[in-house]
């Protein structure tokens, strides 16, 4: 798939509110990450771009990262000490699967938006409480 193309569908609008709307129930942080880069192992390259963007920092180590290589047609989420603790492998399986579906159908924003939200669930489970600190901007990053 073209870069341009996944960018041009993805209403950034629509994720950046679904990011704030998923952390107003909780302390804790997500980010969404777009590559324009090829990714054969897409796991690999979201978990040092979950270092490079700080996400290690939050007070609770409970950041979630999205990250999609549109190029490589792949994505994966990574998630701190925090999340791994509350949530095990079982949660990772389900939320790609969810997300998948939508992916595959071309459907970007909503793929993306549904991923922000069921981590937004997760988080509201495992770390409630109003999310009055921001710790991590609420953008669509992009390398």
């Amino acid at each position: 798939m073209k870069m341009e193309e996944f960018l041009s569908r993805l209403d950034e609008s629509r994720v950046v509110e679904a990011i704030r709307a998923a952390e107003r129930r909780t302390t804790g942080e997500i980010r969404v990450f777009v590559s324009t880069r090829e990714a054969g192992d897409a796991l690999a390259h979201a978990g040092r771009r979950f270092e490079k963007l700080g996400m290690t920092h939050t007070r609770e180590r409970n950041a979630v990262l999205l990250y999609f290589a549109p190029r490589s047609r792949k994505f994966a989420l990574v998630g701190d000490r925090g999340i791994h603790e509350k949530c095990g492998a079982s949660f990772w399986a389900e939320a790609v699967a969810e997300v998948q579906a939508p992916l595959q159908s071309e459907h970007f924003t909503e793929a993306v938006v549904l991923g922000v939200r069921k981590v937004g669930e997760l988080f509201a489970r495992h770390f409630p409480g109003p999310g009055e600190s921001n710790e991590l901007p609420d953008a669509v990053e992009r390398d």
